[in-house]
């Protein structure tokens, strides 16, 4: 039962701080197409990772960097808007962690069909030779 309540409220974690983003006034923030992907928050309910990705593809780590900082001083405004909204006892300290399994994800996929499409190059088969 525990794993469900805790599955629930990451979920609705998730959901808030999706919509909560979008009233942050940092321009490091605001300026910024974030996505968050995943919360994970502890058995206890005391903290939660917040796992963000930027789709920015010439975002450089600087940006990064910037776009990291401005969601560790926003963190106590999410916070509060986190607990009007949730109505929990206890209110998870949020760690904001970025996230690159979709980037990575695409290069993969990008990868494979690259192969595929080489080896179909490399493999030259006419269908004129497979009816004799």
């Amino acid at each position: 039962m525990g794993k469900y309540r805790q599955h629930r409220v990451s979920d609705a974690a998730r959901q808030e701080i999706c919509d909560i983003l979008r009233d942050v006034k940092d321009p490091r923030v605001s300026g910024a197409f974030i996505t968050v992907t995943t919360v994970e928050v502890t058995p206890d309910f005391k903290y939660a990772k917040v796992f963000y990705s930027t789709l920015s593809d010439d975002a450089s780590a600087e940006e990064k960097k910037e776009l990291a900082a401005g969601l560790r001083s926003a963190a106590g405004f999410i916070r509060s808007q986190l607990a009007q909204r949730l109505n929990l006892r206890i209110t998870p300290e949020l760690t904001f962690i970025l996230d690159d399994s979709l980037r990575r994800g695409v290069d993969i996929a990008a990868k494979i069909n690259n192969l595929e499409f080489h080896d179909n190059d490399d493999n030259p088969t006419s269908h004129e030779d497979d009816t004799q």
